[in-house]
């Protein structure tokens, strides 16, 4: 119902209480939105790159995946500080920042970061079921759209159900893994020397480029901003350092746990291969079957369970992030749905196509090329979060320092230096396949690589050149001084949807005109974001206060025009929160505002009104835009 620009996740916007608790309370108050984060650490991709490099190089690269830990602690920590200071996403902060164009540009590039991550996940889970079943790899790659169905049984049961089966799925791949080690029995010692740093060259320089690659995810940068805004905080110093402090602990742990994981498999392909002479391993389905020879049935049944389960977790995280990027850039929400549809079909196509043009073994190149994908992307979400924590004008005393400044910058320059050392030695692996291949090379794919290149520069000089040239956060506002002199007819309680539109003051003179000033008025808003839809009415982000401001300024304007109204805000499904709101409070009218939508808008936007219609026994009144 909203149409304004909304805190992320609204309807789960502070809803998870931090207040009145001390010790593991309060640490357990915290605990949550890293560990969502972490599944990204875990996916399909990071398998790829650790079997790689475990079989190729033995214990030599762990060196290379703590780097990269540390690196994603830093970046990770400082999502979280953005989220808890500003209250807003890092698609919001770009949104305010950037141009349209420029926000239209990095939407573009995250939601195919987005595909490309998902990619990666449709291939491991097919393989788990082709591994665990013997399912053929295209039935498995098709089956993967069923888990659209699992996302929105688990949306409606609450975020926490959410969170429970994603922890759940941690647990099952860091069991295995830990199960796995008894197995292989690595070398404790070669281990710990794997901890000292080397020299990277020729093909150990590829494989930690696509470990770095693959664990340092952009999307998880967006996703965690918004899930540190789900817990409620008190708006004072103290209180925003409370909870910085609280979720640098929960992102700590988090991506550990996810750090030993990434290193199990490393550990494991080192153990299990390379001490055996398997030195080019780098296919998960090779990985599977030598585990098999060597050590017996149990340990490639338990490799095909945490494939399964890491495909699973990271496809939901995945998803949300995907909502976080629509809102937050382009102000853009459409049915859960179907944006989880689209975005899985989108994936499913690339795989469908190469097993039937390259079969089952372009499998594995194809979760390469995901991966140098989502480093395309990386600086585009990296650069503009660090200029965001650095700006001492909107972080006040909660701005980075200088020396976490200077870590973040090398960074991130290391990632994009070696994200594009990838993408240079890809292009030309393509390029010298064939004469033709060369040709689309120069034409089609060097053309978007300078493209790419020149927005990377624009993203970083911009906010240097143009500080503090934000544009306002656009926010509703009632219009409630233009609300008068309206005749009503007789009823006892009427319901008003309100959603800050221009169309609001025609509802608002419909509905008066039928109850008058002896009726009760409930002015009803629903809270729609993504926050909103798992959390209800827990949430208490920036967005949802704002709402709450707004529509209690329409109520006031009813009072001194001598009607009786009050406020009830709804969270989630829009047609599900009115409905509950209509019987709670006992309501025998209702009038709502159409945003003249039809068919494919109707198909994309959602039908409330359709919906409330056929869930109610009571009149409901549609009042269309005025021309």
């Amino acid at each position: 119902m909203s149409r304004g620009y909304k805190e992320s996740l609204e309807n789960v916007h502070g809803s998870v209480t931090t207040e009145n608790k001390t010790g593991w309370k309060k640490i357990l108050a915290f605990v949550g939105p890293a560990y969502l984060v972490s599944v990204g650490y875990m996916d399909p991709g990071n398998w790829a790159t650790d079997i790689a490099g475990g079989s190729a190089f033995g214990y030599k690269l762990i060196w290379v995946l703590f780097a990269s830990n540390l690196i994603a602690l830093l970046l990770q920590s400082l999502s979280a500080r953005l989220g808890i200071v500003r209250g807003l996403d890092l698609a919001q902060a770009s949104k305010i920042t950037y141009p349209r164009f420029i926000n239209f540009c990095l939407y573009i590039l995250a939601q195919i970061a987005i595909i490309a991550c998902d990619l990666a996940e449709i291939i491991g889970m097919a393989i788990g079921l082709n591994l665990l079943f013997h399912l053929p790899l295209i039935w498995g790659v098709s089956l993967t759209i069923t888990d659209t169905l699992l996302m929105l049984f688990l949306m409606n049961k609450g975020m926490r159900k959410l969170e429970a089966f994603i922890v759940s799925m941690i647990f099952i791949v860091g069991l295995s893994f830990l199960i796995e080690m008894f197995i292989v029995t690595p070398d404790v010692k070669e281990v710990a020397k794997g901890f000292i740093p080397g020299n990277l060259t020729g093909s150990a320089l590829y494989i930690a480029i696509g470990i770095i690659g693959a664990t340092v995810m952009p999307h998880n940068l967006y996703l965690h901003s918004s899930l540190v805004q789900t817990r409620q905080i008190t708006r004072t110093d103290v209180g925003i350092k409370t909870a910085i402090k609280f979720n640098l602990f929960d992102t700590v742990i988090a991506l550990n746990l996810a750090f030993l994981v990434n290193a199990a498999i490393l550990i494991l392909a080192a153990s299990a291969f390379f001490k055996n002479g398997y030195f080019h391993i780098a296919e998960i389905q090779d990985a599977y079957k030598l585990l098999e020879h060597i050590f017996g049935r149990t340990a490639p049944v338990l490799f095909a369970i945490a494939l399964i389960a890491a495909g699973q977790s990271s496809t939901i995280t995945g998803t949300l992030a995907g909502q976080i990027i629509m809102e937050g850039h382009i102000n853009l929400r459409i049915e859960p749905w179907l944006r989880r549809l689209l975005t899985r079909v989108l994936a499913i196509v690339p795989a469908v196509f190469t097993i039937i043009y390259s079969g089952e073994d372009g499998l594995g190149n194809l979760i390469i090329l995901s991966q140098v994908v989502l480093s395309l992307q990386l600086g585009f979400a990296v650069i503009p979060l660090i200029h965001f924590t650095s700006d001492k004008k909107k972080m006040g005393n909660f701005a980075i320092s200088l020396k976490v400044k200077i870590a973040a910058w090398a960074s991130a320059f290391i990632i994009v230096g070696l994200n594009a050392k990838l993408v240079y030695e890809q292009i030309n692996s393509w390029a010298t396949t064939s004469p033709s291949t060369a040709f689309w090379m120069y034409v089609l794919v060097i053309p978007v690589v300078i493209g790419i290149l020149l927005l990377l520069l624009y993203v970083f000089f911009r906010p240097m050149l143009f500080k503090h040239a934000d544009a306002p956060i656009f926010i509703p506002h009632g219009i409630a001084s233009a609300i008068n002199n309206l005749d009503a007819i007789e009823y006892h309680h009427i319901g008003v949807s309100i959603d800050f539109s221009e169309n609001d003051t025609n509802t608002l003179r419909h509905a008066i005109m039928q109850g008058g000033k002896k009726a009760k008025y409930t002015l009803i808003h629903v809270v729609e974001t993504a926050g909103a839809q798992y959390y209800g009415g827990e949430v208490m982000d920036h967005e949802t206060q704002s709402d709450v401001d707004n529509l209690e300024q329409y109520v006031i304007a009813l009072k001194k025009l001598g009607y009786h109204a009050e406020p009830q805000i709804g969270y989630g499904i829009a047609a599900r929160a009115i409905v509950d709101i209509i019987n709670k409070e006992k309501i025998d009218f209702v009038v709502m505002g159409s945003h003249g939508h039809k068919a494919l808008k109707d198909l994309i936007f959602g039908t409330t009104l359709n919906k409330v219609r056929h869930l109610v026994n009571i009149p409901v009144l549609v009042v269309k835009p005025q021309q």
